[in-house]
């Protein structure tokens, strides 16, 4: 199959993938977070290494893996040869966390055309379908053009006004313990606690063996927390694995989404109590 293919759902299986895998405009991303570049790793035939850290984060900020500009995020993703009409398909090593990222920052960057491989590389593993040695891109550039959302990204200062004045539901994406300030965090020097004004969904219950639960658990988990019609801010630690929530509220239906980028790395450091 070599004919260009568009990709409907935020998710695809191993098994699409696999059959699509020839389509001439896929681009399949490795989103591996903390991944270095080595070939004595393996990835999915012609992956191309999406580094979050190093290279669509701006590695200037004080926090981790903080939002790149428009213009940083469109010169990275052409190098990677992506295009303006790419179908592309993102994994990571831990089923889904690090490759939702990698999602809400096309999304917030204005490009819908990409879905999250559900069960990641240990899915497309266990089907036993082909692997390679990791190897660098080094093919043409691409033609992407960044448009970018603000209604997608949340940052300090209106976090604040959302948290003082309960304007948006705010769903913690970490874990019970380090919610309630039960276990350390794992950032040296970080503060345990929680943003005012916000309630806990820890970002696994969406999950089940690294892979998203059914669209009715998903559902059913957030509809908990927030009513369909709320905005939402979503938080974590670092930006991370609170995408892996508002991918399972795209996939429910839930439309007024935000990703807060600090999260509580940024809010512990910058706010005392």
């Amino acid at each position: 199959m070599n004919s260009s293919i568009s990709i409907s759902s935020p998710l695809v299986s191993v098994e699409w993938l696999h059959k699509n895998i020839e389509a001439n405009n896929l681009i399949i991303l490795d989103g591996t977070i903390n991944k270095v570049f080595d070939t004595t790793q393996v990835q999915i035939p012609n992956s191309r290494f999406f580094d979050i850290k190093k290279k669509f984060s701006d590695v200037n900020a004080p926090f981790p893996s903080t939002f790149p500009t428009e213009e940083h995020f469109q010169r990275e993703a052409r190098t990677l040869g992506i295009n303006k009409d790419s179908a592309i398909v993102v994994y990571d090593d831990k089923g889904i966390y690090s490759s939702a990222r990698v999602w809400w920052l096309f999304k917030a960057f204005g490009y819908d055309n990409i879905a999250v491989l559900n069960g990641g590389f240990p899915a497309w593993e266990k089907a036993n379908y082909d692997i390679e040695a990791m190897k660098e891109y080094d093919g043409k550039s691409g033609d992407f053009i960044a448009n970018y959302k603000p209604e997608n990204m949340t940052f300090f200062n209106a976090m604040k006004e959302a948290s003082e004045h309960k304007t948006h539901r705010i769903i913690d994406a970490r874990s019970e313990t380090r919610f309630k300030g039960l276990e350390p965090e794992p950032r040296a020097g970080l503060r345990m606690g929680t943003i005012p004004n916000s309630v806990n969904l820890p970002y696994t219950n969406l999950l089940d063996a690294g892979e998203l639960k059914s669209r009715e658990a998903i559902e059913a988990a957030l509809n908990e927390k927030a009513n369909k019609e709320d905005p939402i801010i979503f938080s974590c630690g670092s930006g991370i694995t609170a995408c892996v929530l508002a991918l399972g509220a795209n996939i429910s239906g839930y439309k007024n989404i935000s990703v807060y980028d600090g999260s509580w790395t940024e809010w512990g450091s910058l706010v005392n109590k």
